[in-house]
């Protein structure tokens, strides 16, 4: 194991790792949105958010796979909300995922964001000026 060598650097590096939150339910804000409604409404969800320890390797191989792990939704369940203020030919229900259980895994591009710097979960696009 990394963590188990015995300099400065890789102590310090394990340090850092392991001072960082772990993969974990947290209670979050998150905005609701839907394309023909004016307005975002915020709802508190859970969510999974944390730290992943991953590895990468030393030597570079072309064309192998290396995945990097990320915290992702183990156990999840749906649940539904109607916006308000939606014009009459739009329908107004929305549903979105509430994290029971976490863990680290491969990112799943079909559920997750899995891009370097993501939006955050509160995140509107009818609070931009030039998107209304």
């Amino acid at each position: 194991r990394l963590c188990s060598q015995k300099t400065s650097f890789v102590f310090l590096f394990c340090l850092i790792a392991f001072l960082r939150p772990p993969c974990q339910l947290i209670n979050q804000t998150v905005s609701l949105e839907k394309e023909g409604c004016s307005k975002c409404h915020p709802v508190k969800t859970t969510i999974c958010s944390g730290h992943c320890i991953t590895k990468d390797p030393i030597i570079k191989i072309p064309f192998s796979n290396v995945y990097q792990h990320v915290c992702s939704y183990r156990n999840l369940y749906y649940k539904t909300f109607e916006l308000p203020d939606c014009p009459s030919e739009v329908d107004p229900t929305v549903t979105y995922p509430v994290a029971l259980s976490c863990h680290c895994s491969r990112c799943a591009m079909d559920t997750s964001d899995c891009t370097f710097k993501s939006l955050q979960p509160n995140f509107c696009m009818n609070d931009i000026p030039f998107y209304k």
